[in-house]
């Protein structure tokens, strides 16, 4: 239930994200089709997430620890637009354009991710 929680939660910050950023672009044409596409496109983000981030942050440690972890800002706009190539690829309909896009997508997501998260119950903490 909590993945399926967090995977709404990517959702819905990646379609603030495309709402508000004129470079983020959703071309399916009906209602049900966004809703689809952004929650593929959720998927392989939090996949991306998962298994690349951490590697992306592992290689590129001191710059992140030299510049206090702002750089971690721009990690997150590579996953954008890994994400964004991906989509491409498989014919989505969901892509990013350009580095600055992304980087301004990146701080949208963190921070709507960030608050939507807040409201997912954790694994050691009590419900209620």
């Amino acid at each position: 239930m909590r993945l399926i929680l967090r995977l709404l939660a990517n959702a819905a910050a990646l379609a603030v994200a495309t709402f508000l950023l004129r470079g983020i672009i959703l071309t399916a044409p009906t209602t049900e089709g966004k809703v689809v596409t952004l929650l593929v496109v959720a998927l392989i983000f939090g996949v991306l997430n998962a298994l690349v981030k951490p590697v992306f942050t592992l290689v590129t440690a001191p710059l992140v620890l030299l510049t206090l972890g702002l750089f971690l800002v721009v990690i997150n706009a590579v996953m954008l637009l890994l994400t964004s190539w991906i989509s491409t690829r498989v014919d989505l309909g969901w892509f990013v354009d350009g580095f600055g896009t992304a980087l301004l997508g990146a701080v949208v997501v963190s921070v709507v991710s960030f608050f939507l998260n807040a409201f997912v119950p954790g694994r050691g903490r009590r419900r209620g």
